[in-house]
């Protein structure tokens, strides 16, 4: 369980990073405040999962939930796979670690 609660950490940096390298490279301040937006979001998931997992793990889940819709909707509009399509399955992937350990027996 601790290691899914780090992946949310580790998962916030990542869509925050993205979105600062979005910002950098192609100007766009919608992708650095949905990043940072998203990674601040992530974050307290993460900080709300040291108090209380489950809380926690449902707050991350739904955020990655809505994270794939987001990239799976550009990666259509777009068919460009970086960043769009890679961002959607890394997004379905923490989604689906962080449903599963929803289910795991809490230590």
């Amino acid at each position: 369980m601790a290691t899914i609660i780090w992946l949310i950490l580790i998962y916030a940096l990542l869509v925050a990073i993205g979105g600062i390298i979005g910002y950098v490279k192609a100007k766009s301040n919608q992708s650095l405040l949905s990043g940072l937006g998203s990674g601040a979001a992530l974050a307290i998931a993460w900080y709300v999962s040291l108090q209380n997992p489950t809380i926690g793990l449902i707050l991350a889940t739904v955020i990655a939930v809505a994270l794939v819709i987001v990239f799976a909707l550009r990666f259509r509009a777009t068919s460009k796979f970086m960043p769009a399509g890679l961002l959607a399955l890394v997004s379905l992937a923490a989604t689906g670690l962080f449903a599963i350990a929803l289910f795991l027996p809490q230590a």
